[in-house]
């Protein structure tokens, strides 16, 4: 539907948005996941994601002018509970021809002139969760990781920044899939059943399962070993079955690991390559909304302007 513009107010930047990409909270959020936590008021502009050309500057605002190629993550401000306390990343939504931004965040940054808009806005949360990922497991040249999940946006970002550190990556994948993956950068690419999974394994990445089904992971894990999650609500680590192994949640909304430069860098870089399966035009984001949810989905979905 038609709404206003949104306008920018002091520490804020208005941007016409070029690109944005799907991620499972503009589905979850407006469809009642989070309610009682989260209320909403509609209509609601969902989308985190986005690039595009800073078309409004707010009062304070010296960062940015107009004119300038951003990219970035951004959740909406109802949720603004789960933002950095100290400098939050907050929007109006980027599924829209336009957005107001909170300008002082290290979740957005100046878009390199090598990357496309669509790439950007497909690696904004991937890129950035990926490093965190990378940063919280202390992986280590040498060993073996186990990444549970590897076709989706964060996956497709994870993999190559895992080889890159010296890990050897076993991938879980369809078989229409799995050129894909070895061409990220996975040693070897498995099935999804848990009978599939190796066993002593160094480090395992949950980027797809709920905490009542992380057994299986934790059974293929060496003894020490860790498994890395961030798979919102937090599992418990009696979620596992067992106890000699790490836990960790990964939620790094502050860019303690890298912020959206560090991501621009690795892909201007060609360390961090953006995977997008599918694109839409803005009159067709419902659609993108629904195929997020109903059909399989192989790194992103992005929606241009």
């Amino acid at each position: 539907m038609e709404v206003p513009t949104p306008q920018p107010g002091p520490g804020q930047i208005q941007v016409r948005i070029s690109a944005a990409s799907i991620n499972p909270t503009d589905v979850r959020l407006p469809g009642g996941e989070y309610r009682g936590a989260v209320e909403l008021e509609f209509p609601h502009v969902p989308g985190n994601d986005f690039a595009g050309t800073v078309s409004q500057v707010g009062p304070g605002v010296t960062a940015f002018q107009v004119g300038d190629e951003i990219f970035g993550e951004a959740v909406p401000r109802a949720m603004r509970a789960v933002a950095s306390p100290t400098r939050p990343s907050l929007s109006t939504g980027s599924l829209a021809e336009y957005a107001v931004f909170a300008a002082d965040t290290p979740l957005i940054a100046h878009r390199p002139a090598g990357l496309s808009a669509p790439d950007a806005a497909a690696l904004a949360t991937a890129g950035l969760t990926a490093l965190a990922m990378i940063g919280t497991a202390e992986v280590h040249e040498g060993e073996t990781v186990l990444a549970v999940g590897a076709t989706g946006g964060v996956g497709t970002a994870v993999v190559p920044l895992l080889v890159a550190a010296g890990a050897r990556v076993i991938a879980t994948a369809t078989a229409a899939d799995a050129d894909t993956l070895r061409g990220l950068g996975a040693a070897e690419v498995i099935g999804y059943a848990e009978t599939d999974y190796p066993q002593g394994v160094d480090t395992a990445f949950n980027l797809t399962l709920p905490a009542d089904r992380l057994t299986g992971i934790a059974r293929a894990l060496r003894p020490g070993g860790r498994l890395v999650t961030i798979v919102h609500p937090p599992p418990r680590p009696d979620h596992l079955g067992r106890d000699d192994v790490g836990l960790r949640f990964v939620l790094d909304l502050d860019g303690r690991f890298g912020g959206m430069r560090e991501v621009g860098e690795l892909a201007v870089g060609g360390r961090l390559p953006a995977t997008i399966s599918r694109r839409y035009t803005l009159d067709q984001g419902p659609q993108a909304c629904v195929d997020l949810v109903r059909a399989h989905t192989l790194g992103k979905l992005v929606v241009t302007m």
